[in-house]
């Protein structure tokens, strides 16, 4: 079976249609990618270590992979989270079994990342399975397969990761000092384990933090004042956002005194759940408040339940594909914080959401009318053909196009980015070319909207 790249995928099957999409595309297949979000590792680009091998690659860190693999009764330890795992196993079972990522976005953007950097054009299965392990394997040694060579073949201009308040960045900066490295890596700052006391490591965590930031005594203004400290040395390391990944976009205002009160039973251990809740929120109020004042762009990601199985999670930690979404409300949960800061010019939120309907119910109004609102690109679950089409639908008729943060690729899989973002432009060059059609836009409109949301639309959304 063949498996080799239709020029067209995804575009319209209508010809008319197509057309207009097809030449909307030609303009945007070749514009650099920004990546304002994401979880690659910058010890990748400073070491520009060749790739172990295909399992490795395209399996063990994956979770989109995985989990499929996984409800499908295979266990973790196969598939790469074990000591002892077998790297050419775990690809057989990932190969045996291609018919189940089928109509998946995993499927195809591995399929997208198979045909464009190693040829790969037959369909994987048991029969080539070895072959194609040791096809790749080889070219995995070649130059050209180094992450930098990838890096500028992807045309990078721009890649954020996603980093620890207490990382010392060292990576970032001795990336940043190599004069042989022409690509922008910039760190985000993701404080979510310092700011929930439901956390079980909350105490450790904020310990440490102070202990960073030169505060010996565990007080509530010591807290805020390390918190500051850092988000600014981030800062000088080329940081330009936030991320907050929450179950509820939950905020709430608290007197000082409150505040205090409830920080310092969270540290003692003896905070009841309801405060918690309340500590949280008041905390990711209090992210906007630095934000407003330090311009470093607030990211919300809401709507999932982090580390659904327990056994899972005790035994190989988080990340292993059963994060699930779940329900969420943004309108009232973030009501407080939008009173507080909602028309602040300095300030700027990207709303991200698992939950669907919520795009156009409330993210979408949000955006419509406070200046600091932006629209989070589909994500998870959601970054994939289909869902990205229902996202334009829901979201561009309540608030434009250009209230985005145009595409986010999120992703720990580096050789997937350019298929993601490719992915994203030939589903909005399909949308455009139909309101181009149904005589909505004009075609002048569509090729400026196409190129904009390739590159101004998250230039703009993260002050870059």
């Amino acid at each position: 079976m063949k498996s080799k790249l239709d020029t067209a995928r995804l575009l319209p099957t209508e010809p008319g249609v197509r057309a207009v999409a097809e030449a909307l595309y030609e303009r945007v297949a070749k514009l650099p990618i920004i990546s304002p979000h994401g979880h690659v590792a910058p010890e990748l680009l400073l070491k520009n270590e060749p790739f172990s091998n295909p399992a490795e690659l395209f399996i063990y860190f994956d979770h989109y992979v995985t989990r499929i693999l996984h409800s499908a009764g295979y266990s973790l330890e196969e598939l790469g989270k074990g000591k002892n795992t077998d790297p050419r196993k775990a690809w057989n079972i990932l190969c045996s079994n291609w018919i189940l990522f089928a109509g998946t976005s995993s499927g195809y953007w591995l399929t997208h990342e198979f045909a464009t950097l190693f040829g790969i054009t037959e369909t994987p299965s048991a029969a080539n399975a070895d072959k194609l392990y040791d096809l790749i394997s080889t070219e995995l040694l070649k130059t050209r397969m180094l992450p930098r060579a990838l890096f500028d073949k992807f045309k990078i201009e721009f890649l954020a990761t996603t980093d620890d308040p207490c990382d010392d960045l060292s990576a970032h900066a001795a990336l940043a000092a190599d004069t042989s490295f022409k690509g922008k890596v910039v760190p985000t700052f993701r404080p979510d384990l310092y700011l929930d006391p439901r956390n079980p490591k909350f105490q450790e965590r904020v310990s440490k933090l102070l202990k960073i930031a030169g505060n010996k005594s565990s007080t509530y203004a010591n807290y805020i004042a390390a918190l500051v400290e850092r988000r600014a040395f981030f800062i000088e390391q080329g940081a330009v956002s936030t991320d907050h990944g929450v179950y509820e976009p939950y905020t709430t205002k608290l007197s000082e005194a409150k505040a205090s009160q409830l920080f310092d039973q969270a540290v003692a251990g003896t905070i009841s759940s309801e405060d918690a809740r309340e500590f949280a929120g008041h905390m990711l109020l209090q992210m906007a408040n630095m934000s407003c004042k330090d311009k470093l762009v607030m990211t919300i990601h809401a709507g999932v339940y982090r580390n659904h199985n327990s056994e899972t999670y005790e035994k190989f930690g988080a990340d292993t594909g059963h994060d699930i979404p779940v329900r969420a409300e943004f309108v009232n949960n973030l009501r407080p914080m939008l009173e507080e800061f909602g028309t602040n010019p300095n300030f700027k939120v990207i709303l991200f959401s698992l939950d669907e309907t919520t795009w156009g119910r409330e993210i979408a109004p949000l955006a419509g009318f406070y200046p600091s609102v932006f629209i989070g690109a589909p994500w998870w679950f959601l970054d994939a053909p289909d869902s990205a089409t229902r996202f334009r639908e829901a979201t561009t008729e309540i608030a434009g196009i250009y209230k985005g943060s145009g595409f986010i690729d999120d992703t720990r899989a580096f050789l997937s980015i350019p298929a993601r973002h490719d992915m994203a432009r030939r589903v909005d060059c399909a949308y455009l070319a139909r309101l181009v059609c149904e005589s909505r836009i004009t075609i002048e409109q569509a090729e400026q909207i196409a190129v904009d949301l390739g590159v101004a639309v998250p230039k703009r959304a993260f002050n870059l």
